[in-house]
C-alpha cells in the first residue's frame, strides 16, 4: 500500500492519468487541461510515470517534434482505485 502510495501520491500525478484515461494526449493537451502546473511539473511527473511503467511515452521525428502519452495496462489498472478515491470524496469530504 505504501508503495502505490508513493507512485500516485505526487501533487497532478492522479490528474495526469485521469486525463489520459480517456486516450493519447499530447503535452500542451494536459497543460492546458491542468490549469495551475508548470511545464517543469508535468514534465517532471510524465518522466516519472514512464519510468513506473504507468505511462509510455511515443515521440515522433518531426518538425517540430511531437510526443504522446499513453497509459499502459498497468496504468490503466490504477483507474478502478482513482474511481474509488472520487467516489469516497464525494461521500464523505
Amino acid at each position: 500500500m505504501a508503495r502505490t502510495a508513493a507512485v500516485i501520491g505526487s501533487k497532478w500525478t492522479l490528474l495526469i492519468i485521469r486525463d489520459l484515461v480517456t486516450g493519447t494526449k499530447r503535452f500542451n493537451e494536459l497543460e492546458k487541461s491542468l490549469t495551475g502546473i508548470s511545464a517543469k511539473t508535468l514534465s517532471e511527473r510524465l518522466r516519472s510515470l514512464d519510468q513506473e511503467g504507468i505511462l509510455t511515452r511515443r515521440a515522433f521525428a518531426e518538425i517540430p517534434p511531437r510526443v504522446e502519452y499513453s497509459l499502459t495496462e498497468k496504468g490503466r489498472a490504477l483507474v478502478t482505485l482513482i474511481e474509488s478515491m472520487r467516489e469516497y470524496g464525494q461521500r464523505w469530504l
